[in-house]
């Protein structure tokens, strides 16, 4: 099963719907995008010599034709590979080496920071713009009406991790676990419909990029903001105008963008779902979430080994307040996907009952087949069918999963275990804070000793003193902070999440 079918069936059934838009401005219907695709494929062939199995990179940022070559290269069997726009030239050419990408389709604000680490690529590897004229014409050709059949194994998106702890390992994921990311996408996080807006206000070379899945094969729309990106104001106007929006954010996106929504009075009038993940969406940022844009909510948790698809708390347990659990629910990240199955386990490996704390493990379709060419790896992180997140957490007795934190972030102070989102939780809670990240440093006495990293609201002050007394109102008096350090923003990559290496490299860790 090739994924690519399904933009080749859509455009039988629904050629003349729209389908690529930059901001409001259409770019391509069904027909056209599959054509298109077609085209691309059959150019990758012919002029590039790029066969089913190869591997394509895409080094740009979001822009409707990263569509057009994403389909291209699964039109003709080949495998992309995704690449943070954002990265050094010389880490995209590390990730193109290390793949053996035969080409890279690059941008035209990319392509000079690719060339400059020209010495780190594979020496017969092609670059090729998407600004270019030469593409233009490239796309504009024809090529075989019927993509090409793929096994449910054979590889189609390799993956990047950030590599926080070392080099980037490569993630494969099959046409099959690409499939069984969509099926759970339909059963458990939103429906799709031909109506929808697909809107990539955040990097179509993550896993967010993973969700125009469904909406190709429902027929909807796929709208790139003019921005490129992610702007509060222009997601807002985009949901006004167009309508049944649906997005994917990071949860320092959707604060940003109730923000802006209490800023102009309005409540997202037009966006349908805001499917959230990638980082700790706090208690305190997702009811004032929905105070100012009512249930228009989902979370999942997942990861590029996984990709959006271990848990999913739905619109519908947002929506519960009768429950009498409800708090501790919208607090989690939901019960699992419908074809994932969830487990927590201890030092030993073995499962732990429900509400005791440990590793996260994920078993089902979508888990990734392993890590391109790192056998060392795979051994470490797949044991048995199981995925070892290195994630930390809990599950309760109905099976609603509860993140505490990665576990390589756990905090060991006086020899107990701290869990930095507990401080953090403790802290948002105060109304002169606005953001907050919590770390370890060494210390000779305690092992470890917790330090706060604090935001603070515009134009609040807050001192030590206040900030811990109101932690002692709700974790226990070893858990709170013994030192605070107020910064005037946290350091974030990319997706929007908080980089704790470089507060401890700030700490001096």
């Amino acid at each position: 099963m090739n994924v690519a079918n399904w933009l080749a069936a859509t455009a039988r059934l629904r050629p003349q719907a729209p389908a690529l838009l930059t901001g409001f401005d259409l770019d391509a219907d069904y027909a056209t995008f599959a054509r298109r695709a077609a085209s691309i494929g059959a150019a990758l062939a012919r002029d590039y010599g790029i066969s089913a199995g190869d591997r394509v990179a895409l080094f740009a940022g979001n822009c409707t034709q990263y569509l057009e070559c994403l389909y291209g290269i699964w039109w003709i069997g080949a495998a992309a590979i995704p690449i943070n726009a954002k990265l050094h030239g010389r880490e995209a050419a590390w990730i193109c080496s290390d793949a053996g990408a035969k080409l890279t389709f690059v941008s035209d604000d990319t392509i000079e920071a690719l060339a400059e680490a020209a010495s780190d690529l594979p020496a017969s590897m092609k670059t090729l713009s998407m600004d270019s004229a030469a593409y233009r014409t490239l796309r504009e050709g024809e090529g075989d009406l019927a993509p090409l059949s793929r096994e449910t194994s054979d590889l189609a998106w390799l993956f990047y991790t950030s590599g926080t702890t070392g080099r980037p390992k490569g993630v494969m994921l099959s046409h099959g676990n690409l499939v069984a990311a969509t099926m759970c996408y339909l059963a458990d996080v939103d429906h799709a419909t031909p109506d929808d807006v697909s809107l990539y206000a955040a990097p179509i070379s993550h896993g967010a990029g993973l969700y125009h899945l469904p909406h190709v094969r429902m027929g909807g729309r796929h709208v790139v903001p003019d921005s490129g990106g992610f702007d509060p104001d222009e997601v807002l106007n985009i949901g006004r105008q167009l309508g049944n929006v649906v997005m994917f954010a990071a949860p320092t996106m959707v604060r940003r963008l109730v923000d802006a929504a209490k800023r102009r009075g309005e409540n997202g009038e037009g966006i349908r779902t805001i499917i959230y993940g990638g980082g700790p969406m706090y208690l305190a940022d997702i009811q004032d979430a929905i105070a100012t844009m009512g249930q228009r909510f989902v979370q999942i948790y997942g990861q590029g080994e996984s990709p959006m698809c271990i848990t999913s708390l739905g619109r519908h347990w947002h929506a519960d307040t009768t429950h009498p659990r409800y708090l501790q629910r919208l607090a989690s990240a939901g019960p699992a996907q419908s074809m994932m199955q969830v487990r927590i386990t201890g030092a030993d490996g073995k499962p732990l009952p429900a509400g005791e704390t440990g590793e996260i493990e994920a078993k089902g379709a979508a888990v990734m087949l392993g890590y391109w060419n790192n056998p060392k790896a795979n051994a470490e992180t797949l044991k048995d069918g199981w995925l070892r997140t290195g994630d930390v957490g809990r599950l309760d007795e109905d099976g609603f999963l509860t993140l505490s934190d990665r576990s390589k972030d756990v905090i060991i102070s006086g020899g107990s275990n701290i869990y930095p989102r507990e401080v953090e939780e403790a802290l948002l809670t105060h109304a002169d804070v606005r953001e907050v990240s919590a770390i370890g440093v060494p210390d000779a006495d305690w092992g470890e000793i917790v330090v706060a990293c604090v935001v603070l609201e515009d134009g609040a002050s807050a001192s030590d003193q206040t900030l811990d007394a109101h932690c002692l109102n709700s974790i226990a008096r070893f858990k709170r902070p013994k030192r605070y350090v107020y910064l005037d923003a946290l350091p974030k990559n990319n997706y929007g999440k908080v980089l704790k290496t470089e507060l401890r490299k700030m700490m001096g860790k």
